[in-house]
């Protein structure tokens, strides 16, 4: 099932989500919907949050930018109960976007290198290290999960010239071709 993107300004993108085990209701289908959702949108990734499920998981698939990015042609992983561990390397700035805050990009400096432990969809445990943009792509879709979006990263003088543009996009002035809930909708 393809479920509509939540959008900037609705309190479930704000809250710290909950971990789940093993036995959580529907949880391959929650994971498949993730993933249909995902590519429906054209995201690399989607965090259970922004489908207004406030629990600890998120998909990626890279294969949409394996041309530019040989190295992501592969991955295509679900994170459970993920938890960065330890964060290094450089702070490399890129270009982001988000589904959450559409047609809204920004500069952002991420560790070029993580470690995480989580569960996949299998519920095996993982604990990984990655580099480069695996690691910024999991960094972005990971806070989430901690009510962290990628505007709260820029400069506080870059929020401030932004806040306008944000508010514009809480009231539903934005154009996109996926189904959304604006703050004060409710979440089916």
């Amino acid at each position: 099932m393809i479920y509509p993107i939540v959008v900037y300004g609705h309190p479930v993108l704000r809250k710290v989500a909950k971990e789940i085990d093993k036995d959580y209701n529907w949880l391959n289908q929650i994971i498949n919907d993730l993933f249909e959702t995902m590519y429906y949108s054209e995201g690399l990734g989607l965090a259970a949050p922004q489908i207004g499920k406030s629990i600890r998981m998120f998909v990626i698939d890279g294969k949409p930018v394996a041309d530019e990015e040989p190295e992501l042609a592969d991955f295509k992983k679900v994170f459970i109960n993920a938890h960065i561990t330890e964060k290094s390397g450089d702070f490399l700035p890129m270009n982001e976007g988000c589904l959450s805050i559409p047609n809204l990009r920004e500069e952002v400096n991420r560790e070029s290198h993580i470690r995480i432990k989580y569960y996949d969809e299998n519920w095996e445990y993982h604990d990984d290290v990655y580099d480069g943009y695996k690691a910024r792509i999991i960094q972005h879709e990971y806070d989430h999960l901690d009510g962290i979006l990628f505007t709260d990263k820029v400069s506080p003088l870059r929020r401030r010239l932004l806040k306008s543009k944000l508010t514009a996009i809480s009231k539903g002035k934005f154009e996109v071709d996926y189904k959304t809930i604006l703050p004060g909708q409710k979440i089916r």
